[in-house]
């Protein structure tokens, strides 16, 4: 594997189920006990109800793309290679949002409203990144 350039992600006792699932290549987020809320990032708490009751929940990998911006100029040296590149803003189905990049697209297709499907990246041995293509269904 190709030494990845680009900035990590800092991985914490608090966010570290969601990378360990990533790199299963499951997509997993917190759901309250109580409410029933999936939110992400991570917390130690339901961002409804407060409660500190919570499960690993699988998700459907679903969403649809709310918002995203095309860089042509690289801020981070490891995306030089890629310019220009988009980052998308993704609200799964579920309800949480992601930044995110999609993948399987041009730039120019890119659209509001236009559903999407995750897929996994392996950038390095212990890092999976969650990407979203145009869904298939």
């Amino acid at each position: 594997m190709a030494q990845y350039l680009k900035p990590l992600p800092t991985i914490t006792p608090l966010n570290q189920p969601y990378w360990d699932s990533l790199r299963r290549h499951e997509l997993r987020m917190q759901r309250c006990d109580k409410c029933a809320r999936v939110w992400y990032p991570p917390s130690p708490l339901c961002p409804r109800c407060w409660s500190r009751q919570f499960s690993w929940t699988p998700l459907s990998g679903r969403g649809r793309v709310s918002s995203w911006v095309v860089f042509h100029q690289p801020y981070f040296k490891g995306f030089e290679s890629e310019i220009p590149y988009n980052v998308a803003e993704v609200e799964l189905d579920e309800g949480p949002r992601l930044m995110t990049n999609l993948v399987g697209i041009a730039n120019h297709d890119i659209r509001a409203g236009m559903r999407v499907e995750v897929v996994y990246d392996d950038v390095t041995a212990d890092l999976t990144l969650a990407r979203f293509k145009p869904s298939t269904s």
